[in-house]
Order: structure tokens, then C-alpha cells, then sequence
């Protein structure tokens, strides 16, 4: 095993630690080998089952269509363009598995896959955050409902108790702002939550504002904001160390009309599916019957518009992000790399205009940064901020605070996202394992 350590001023960022890699030199070999043999045995069957491949390529092509036709309506168009989706599906792998070639592509996708796993292995990253004393009368506060019941089935408050961390159990109908503030008035000098990304979002600000350290347990559903700092969300009671021994990061927030979120702010789409009842206990469900009101051939012109350099631009969906998401790529796809660059992650959902300027149904996807944007519309703006559904009175000013929050992290944990040191192009990849395999630390700075 070789530990390979990058400078973070080297890398663009003065000031802040180191970021170590540890790296098995057999992780970014295993997965060179493996992915170069896929794509070789993926060309060779590909060239002994001609055509039969561009037929199920064909199927599945067609198969897409018809689901995205489907979605986008109601009633019987939907339900005869998701039926035509699983008959194409259905022919595909019916042509895989009937012309005798089905263990030849399972080959193929099992070398895909295992080339994955093994490159995720090799680009795996600690941090070495700075040692900080442990609070003198660090606090806890938790949801006990949150995330299934995490807190109680992990004895979280007899876990905190056991760690010198005094905890206090939100209740229903508490005002959490305020018993934070409540306990700092009492002398609370570090501030933890155990629960989801909304209550993440408060103590953080509470934090921020008084310059006091705060702490991540991941204890609620899905855990954006943990997983990007680096905290182990499998973890929960050790997440609670932070307090005991921990390092310190600085990391960014970012606010909406003085309303700070951890993670994003969803406009459109996915916050119009947010505020309608019953999505909590059918999320896809409901998902899909907001795509037709958004996106389907009778939805009203979308009403969110941005100022462009050009002039006006309008979306059906916007996503603003405390930093840029990364996504698409296999490795640290839907995490940020980075919780300190001091910038605001934009991505935007928008209808290509023909060339008559007239809008269409086809979509196209943009991603930049900003330090601030700002999102206008002639009503009411359904919003979705870090998954808490809400309605925000335009126009929508959002800003990044750059090194707001002092953020404490457990020892055993990462401390840094998954995508930290992954290349920021896929086609990046192969030249980052042949250095990591030969050379080491080259490959692992980006």
C-alpha cells in the first residue's frame, strides 16, 4: 500500500490541508486491465454478432423514446408509450439472450462493472483535517423521527451522554432555531444535529452566525450534506467523535432571501412534485404525474427567468447548489467535489427555441457557477430547499458565503466527498489510473 498526499496549495487552494490517497497500486491496475479488456471483448463480439447488435441498440433507442413520450402525458398515452418502452426492452433482451451470445455480453458487463468498482477503490481520499480542542459543553440535537427512527435505534443520546455531548430531543411543533439558540444563551459552545438536510440547514446557520463548531451526524434519509463533507453516513454513533477528537474544516454555505441551505434549492420540476400531498410517501409516483403539468405537450411557457448575458433565459427546472454538483460521471456522480470554493452551483433545465423563436419540448441542460444569481417570475415560486417544500416570493436572491461554517469531522471518517480527487472528465480517467498505477501522486491532484 502506498500513501500518496497532494498539496492543497498546489492545487488551487492556499491554505487548506493536505488530501491524502491511499492507494493499493492493484486498485488502478486491476482497473486498467479490466476496462481495456471490456472494451476489447465488447469490439470482438460486437464484430462476430453483427448486427445483431445495432439492432439492440436499435430497440433500446427506441425503447427511450417511447418512455420519455410517455411520461410527458396522462391516461391512456402514457400507459401505451410505457408499454411500447418494456416491449422494445423486452425485445432487446429477448435478441441477447435467444441468439446465443447472452454469456458473451454478460462477460462484457461484468468487466465494465468490475473495472468500475476497482477504479472507485484506487481514487478513494482521506483528508487530514487540523486537530481542534473539543467543545467544552457541546450539545446535540436530534430528531427522533428522522431517517426511520436513526436516533433511537442507534441510542444516539446515551451514545452523546457517554461522550460529554449534553442532548436535546426535537419534538413536534418545536421551533428548532430557537431551542439552539436557547442553548447557546445556556452556554452550548459546540452545536451537532442528528437529522436530515432541512435541520442540518438551521443548526448550521446558528453556527455559522455565532462562529461556533458544528457537527454532521448523519442520521436522516439520505444525507447530501454529510456525504459531501466526508462524514460516514454508515456511521452514525461515530459521527458523534467529531466533538471528542476531531479535525476542523471551513466549509461555504449559501442563502436564498436570507434563508441558508447546506445543500440546494430545487426550482420547477422536481419542487413543483415536492409540494403536493402525498409525495413523502410516493416520491416516484409522484414525480412522474408532475412531468406531464412541466413538460408535457399542453404545459404552460415555464415562468422561471434568469438575466443571461444575452437577455432573458427561462427553464423548467433550475438547481441552485451550496458549490457545483457533479454529474453524469459513473465515479461521484450527484456529490460536489469541493464545500469551500465560494461559488454557487447553477444548473438549469431549458426548452431549445426553434429557429423562429418558438418554444419546443426539447431540453437541453447547462451548468455553471456563480457568486450570485437571481431567479425572477411573475408569481409565487414553488421551491424545494434542501428537500423541505416551501413557497418563496420572487424575485429569488441567491449568494454564497464563502468559509461560513467551522465543520468538525470524526477521525475514522473521510472528510472529503467521493468525487474529491476523481478526474472532472470521464475521458480523464484512464490517463489518472495510468499515473496513480506507475507514479502515484500526479494522478491523484487535480
Amino acid at each position: 500500500m502506498g500513501i500518496v498526499t497532494t498539496s492543497s496549495s498546489a492545487a488551487g487552494h492556499p491554505g487548506r490541508p493536505a488530501v491524502e490517497l491511499t492507494v493499493r497500486r492493484a486498485w488502478p491496475l486491476a482497473a486498467l486491465v479490466l476496462g481495456l479488456g471490456a472494451i476489447v471483448l465488447a469490439g470482438v463480439v460486437g464484430v462476430l454478432q453483427f448486427p445483431r447488435g445495432l439492432t439492440v441498440l436499435a430497440c433500446l433507442v427506441l425503447a427511450t423514446s417511447a418512455a420519455w413520450y410517455g411520461v410527458r402525458r396522462r391516461g391512456a398515452a402514457r400507459s401505451i408509450g410505457l408499454a411500447f418502452a418494456a416491449l422494445l426492452l423486452a425485445g432487446a433482451v429477448a435478441l441477447i439472450v435467444f441468439e446465443g451470445a447472452a454469456l458473451q455480453d454478460a462477460m462484457v458487463l461484468a468487466a465494465f462493472v468490475a473495472a468500475l468498482v476497482t477504479a472507485r477503490e484506487a481514487l478513494k481520499a482521506r483528508a487530514r483535517w487540523p486537530p481542534a480542542p473539543p467543545p467544552e459543553h457541546p450539545v446535540l440535537f436530534y430528531n427522533p423521527k428522522s431517517g426511520g427512527g436513526k436516533a433511537t435505534r442507534f441510542h444516539l443520546a446515551e451514545e452523546a451522554r457517554r461522550r460529554g455531548i449534553e442532548p436535546i430531543e426535537l419534538q413536534r411543533g418545536q421551533d428548532l432555531e430557537k431551542l439552539v439558540r436557547d442553548a447557546v444563551a445556556q452556554g452550548a459552545d459546540g452545536l451537532a444535529m442528528a437529522g436530515g438536510d432541512g435541520s442540518q440547514a438551521v443548526v448550521a446557520m446558528v453556527a455559522a452566525e455565532l462562529g461556533l463548531p458544528y457537527a454532521c451526524v448523519p442520521a436522516g434519509t439520505r444525507n447530501h450534506f454529510a456525504l459531501d463533507l466526508g462524514v460516514d453516513r454508515d456511521d452514525v454513533v461515530g459521527a458523534l467523535d467529531a466533538f471528542v477528537r476531531g479535525g476542523e474544516r471551513v466549509v461555504d454555505l449559501a442563502e436564498v432571501g436570507g434563508r441558508v441551505f447546506v445543500n440546494n434549492v430545487s426550482l420547477g420540476l422536481y419542487a413543483d412534485a415536492v409540494q403536493r400531498p402525498g409525495y413523502r410517501e410516493a416520491k416516484m409516483h409522484t414525480l412522474l404525474d408532475t412531468v406531464p403539468d412541466v413538460l408535457g405537450p399542453d404545459a404552460a411557457a415555464p415562468n422561471l427567468v434568469w438575466r443571461a448575458p444575452a437577455g432573458p433565459e427561462s427553464a423548467v427546472a433550475i438547481l441552485i447548489s451550496n458549490n457545483q454538483y457533479r454529474l453524469g460521471p459513473a465515479i461521484g456522480s450527484g456529490t460536489r467535489p469541493d464545500l469551500d470554493r465560494g461559488e454557487l452551483g447553477i444548473t438549469v433545465l431549458a426548452p431549445i427555441s426553434s429557429d423562429r423563436g418558438a418554444i419546443t419540448r426539447k431540453l437541453v441542460m447547462q451548468q455553471w457557477t456563480e457568486h450570485e444569481f437571481e431567479v425572477e417570475s411573475d408569481q409565487p415560486v414553488a421551491a424545494g430547499l434542501d428537500g423541505e417544500a416551501m413557497m418563496l416570493d420572487p424575485p429569488l436572491g441567491f449568494r454564497i458565503r464563502p468559509g461560513a461554517l467551522r465543520v468538525r469531522i470524526a477521525p475514522r471518517h473521510p472528510g472529503v466527498s467521493p468525487s474529491a480527487l476523481a478526474p472532472e472528465k470521464p475521458w480523464q480517467m484512464f490517463a489518472t489510473l495510468v499515473r496513480l498505477a506507475v507514479r502515484g501522486a500526479p494522478g491523484a491532484r487535480r
